[in-house]
């Protein structure tokens, strides 16, 4: 059995709380909207060290995450894993104006301009 970790860093803003300060620190950013991380390529600024690299890899190319069943590779592990929905069969994503099932997050946005017009 786990014993739940506690958390006495609780957000002044909203329920959440936290093991560190620090993390409660992180998460604050979620209310100031302070962004202290910035893309030297393109100035996109970011919250949180870790959004900033995930970021970097749309200009490096670099994509870390390749599927075990065809090597597909992907530059974030949500799209890995999106990706993956192509193998199982599953199609979790449905299109709120007509139905539709889709194995993947982008296969739904792109089918959804059918019906908005983009």
């Amino acid at each position: 059995m786990r014993h739940k970790e506690e958390k006495p860093y609780q957000c002044g803003e909203c329920v959440k709380s936290f093991v560190t300060r620090k993390e409660l620190q992180v998460h604050q950013r979620v209310h100031t909207g302070e962004k202290p991380f910035k893309c030297g390529e393109c100035g996109q600024c970011f919250s949180q060290k870790q959004h900033l690299g995930r970021h970097q890899r749309v200009h490096t190319g670099e994509k870390p995450y390749s599927c075990v069943e065809c090597e597909k590779c992907f530059g974030t592990k949500g799209g890995l894993l999106d990706h993956h929905q192509t193998h199982t069969g599953k199609k979790p994503y449905e299109c709120n104006e007509c139905g539709r099932f889709y194995s993947t997050s982008s296969a739904l946005r792109n089918h959804v301009k059918i019906h908005t017009g983009g």
